[in-house]
């Protein structure tokens, strides 16, 4: 019987620890391929730049929550450094209308809108007209939606937890 008790006790501490995953509020950034990040595209042009966001080039890079972040400039390059969170799209880079709907789909670089000083991408065009219908009311439901997916969770195309 000891062997059994200590099973339940056992499990009793862990079902608590299991439960508690990580949110990818803080993570999970979406990376097309190779690992970098908003598909090359410096993420500091979006915002000082021209109405057109650059790409930025492997000499100026930039590691950052697993990805590599590329820039155009080493001006650029430093000021992400200085502050990524201030220049990195919303929800990983992931597009902030699925993320709204409850689930992750990759973010596209071209189809973005600066908020509020923060930089939201979408899935492409369509979805950002979609998008652009109510575009506050879907970042009040992507903040708590984005929290609620476990962290290390890729685009799947799959709902997560029902929402």
């Amino acid at each position: 019987m000891k062997p059994i008790r200590l099973l339940v006790a056992l499990a009793a501490i862990a079902a608590p620890l299991a439960l508690a995953v990580p949110a990818m509020a803080d993570g999970g950034i979406y990376a097309a391929s190779a690992n970098v990040a908003v598909g090359g595209y410096d993420t500091v042009s979006y915002f000082r730049g021209k109405g057109t966001p650059l790409r930025g080039s492997a000499a100026h890079k930039v590691m950052w929550k697993g990805a590599e972040w590329r820039f155009a400039t080493a001006q650029n390059a430093a000021a992400f450094k200085a502050d990524p969170a201030a220049f990195a799209p919303q929800y990983g880079g992931h597009c902030a209308w699925a993320i709204a709907q409850g689930y992750l789909a990759p973010g596209d670089p071209t189809a973005y809108d600066i908020v509020g000083g923060k930089l939201y991408l979408n899935y492409d065009q369509p979805i950002r007209a979609k998008w652009h219908k109510n575009i506050a009311g879907f970042i009040a439901k992507g903040g708590p939606n984005w929290a609620r997916i476990p962290a290390g969770k890729t685009y799947s195309g799959s709902s997560f937890f029902g929402f």
